[in-house]
């Protein structure tokens, strides 16, 4: 039995163009329908089904980001590919914005384009072997994972929903605890990739002069210690999503090769004469600013612009106070599982002191008081005391109310730097034990001491 053929919609104007492409998707045994305009095109994708779009930007009755947008509401598991005028950056990532899966240049480089088509068939759409998530089981599935019922959480999930559709890379911004790899896992777990690797990695805990060897791979006896073959984890993410969390850290001689591993598809092993194709999508975050780091001349522009194509931003704790009881709820009863036990209560008075604190390690943070606090409890119920929150400072006090002569930013700063003062002071300037205390490691307590100029 003969296996049904892939369908393409190739959406261009200029016959030299759609000549070569329909050329192009015979020879990858692939079959085509071709439109010249965006109307044509919308009333074939209604008549068929497609698993993929190649369309050029400029089309008589509009451009290609209209299509990509039309696709992403109408046909949302179908990618898009478009082809954009040589060196103009800014459209090609402007498409990947609206939704579109990637971009090839004018003069085609048929090598490339094969590369995206083969990537874009792989994951989507889907078909009855790979069953689709709808919208109401990704928003469940939302809702239970990224808890909290506060505009600012809601907003988050349904970014996370629409993310999840397409391949553009995302980079995740907030400050340590989170949940910055909570968002990286769903937009993965919801989107066409679920059923391949999320391979996450902590840039920042690998040595420099093992980053080449671990992000691409080696070939046995390139170096003292290669004592076998290594897949990197690129390798290891082939298919699927590379998650590259605290990418701020990478150092500059890495970034040049992660940029290149990221624009050509391919990674070369240590000690390998040859380039190895991979496809993965790339997410990334990091609490650090990148675009101060890139002022500062610590970050590439170019792998900036690379990374940061669509950014999806994590609010702090103290942002969605309204979301700590069913945080907390939920935290107490995961660690209650883990410890054999049955979850206690919360008293009024302590969930009260819970939304009264200015949580620097965010949701993190939460979890080890609430830790803390379940070995110190009756078993029955966790009071105020059971918190040992005494360097918290109430909200409406007059150290952390926001006056009216200061912006936001000033006073969240205000907050976080008392706060930190605070455990300071209550560990006697013990940075390690501060760290823990506020419920973060010790370089994002090293970077916020630098950051708010605390000796």
């Amino acid at each position: 039995m003969s296996k049904t053929k892939s369908q393409i919609l190739i959406v261009d104007d200029e016959p030299d163009i759609l000549e070569v492409l329909e050329l192009t998707m015979g020879r990858m045994n692939l079959e085509t329908r071709t439109a010249a305009n965006i109307e044509e095109a919308r009333h074939l994708l209604n008549k068929y089904q497609f698993n993929l779009c190649l369309t050029d930007m400029r089309l008589p009755d509009g451009n290609g980001i209209e299509l990509v947008r039309h696709i992403q509401e109408n046909h949302p598991y179908l990618p898009v590919a478009v082809i954009t005028a040589f060196g103009n950056m800014e459209t090609a990532v402007a498409a990947l914005k609206a939704g579109a899966f990637d971009f090839v240049s004018k003069p085609l480089d048929l090598n490339d384009l094969r590369n995206i088509v083969r990537s874009a068939l792989r994951v989507g759409p889907p078909t009855v072997a790979k069953a689709s998530i709808n919208n109401d089981e990704a928003t469940s599935i939302t809702a239970k994972k990224m808890l909290g019922a506060s505009p600012a959480i809601e907003k988050v999930r349904i970014m996370i929903e629409r993310l999840s559709r397409g391949q553009a890379p995302v980079y995740i911004a907030g400050e340590s605890g989170t949940g910055k790899e909570l968002a990286a896992r769903l937009i993965h777990e919801l989107g066409p990739r679920a059923d391949k690797p999320f391979v996450p990695v902590n840039c920042g805990a690998i040595p420099e002069s093992l980053m080449e060897s671990e992000f691409f791979g080696h070939k046995k006896g390139s170096f003292t210690g290669a004592v076998t073959d290594k897949d990197g984890l690129f390798k290891a993410a082939d298919g699927g999503t590379l998650f590259l969390d605290e990418v701020g850290d990478l150092p500059l001689s890495m970034q040049v090769k992660l940029l290149r591993a990221i624009q050509e598809k391919c990674v070369r092993p240590v000690g390998f004469q040859s380039e190895i194709k991979v496809d993965v999508r790339i997410l990334s975050a990091t609490h650090k600013n990148l675009h101060d780091l890139v002022g500062q001349g610590k970050f590439r522009q170019d792998l900036y612009y690379r990374l940061n194509v669509i950014e999806l931003i994590i609010p702090p704790l103290r942002e969605r106070i309204e979301d700590i009881p069913v945080l907390a709820e939920a935290l107490c009863r995961k660690l209650c599982d883990n410890m054999g036990m049955k979850p206690p209560r919360l008293t009024l008075e302590a969930a009260q002191l819970l939304q009264h604190y200015a949580f620097a390690g965010n949701v993190r943070e939460l979890e080890n008081i609430l830790e803390r606090a379940l070995t110190m409890c009756n078993g029955t119920e966790i009071s105020a005391p059971d918190l040992q929150l005494q360097a918290a400072e109430p909200v409406a006090s007059e150290q952390t109310v926001m006056s009216g002569k200061e912006s936001l930013d000033d006073y969240l700063e205000r907050v976080e730097r008392a706060t930190i003062e605070k455990a300071l002071a209550q560990t006697q300037q013990n940075k390690t034990a501060a760290a823990k205390l506020l419920g973060i490691s010790f370089r994002a307590l090293r970077y916020k001491l630098e950051k708010l100029g605390i000796e």
